[in-house]
């Protein structure tokens, strides 16, 4: 069985690499680790610089490492969510669901879709507004 899973890094960048990984897949692996580790250096030193605090090697490590389990914990309820729907693809309600424990990331998600929304029903009704111009031509 050739299972993948998805694991989110910032920016929403989304990959996607093999359970049954084979040593590209592990370098893989390590990169994303390391693009994780790399964000989370550069999110502590500016947030360092704004509250005159510094933050060590050894908590910049940790909390990349955190996030990077908490990102793989996340793909695996997203790809749970999907598969219990009986679809493949992740939706935005998997989404929300996932954030559900949390009111302020629900909350958060919550709107972001809202927005989405919004911007896809503009450009659909853009859309028709041209389909429309043209047929009267």
């Amino acid at each position: 069985m050739n299972l993948y899973r998805s694991v989110w890094v910032p920016n929403e960048v989304i990959y996607r690499f093999n359970a049954n990984m084979s040593e590209s897949e592990d370098e893989t692996r390590q990169r994303l680790k390391a693009a994780v580790h790399y964000t989370v250096g550069r999110m502590c030193h500016k947030l360092g610089e704004e509250h005159r605090r510094e933050f060590s090697r050894q908590v910049v490590a940790a909390i990349a490492e955190t996030a990077f389990r908490q990102c793989d914990i996340f793909a695996k309820d997203l790809e749970a969510f999907a598969k219990h729907a009986k679809r493949c693809t992740v939706s935005a309600e998997d989404v929300k669901l996932l954030a559900r424990r949390s009111t302020a990331l629900s909350v958060h998600i919550q709107r972001k879709s809202e927005e989405v929304e919004q911007v896809q029903k503009a450009l659909k009704k853009k859309r028709k507004s041209k389909e429309t111009d043209k047929s009267r031509e």
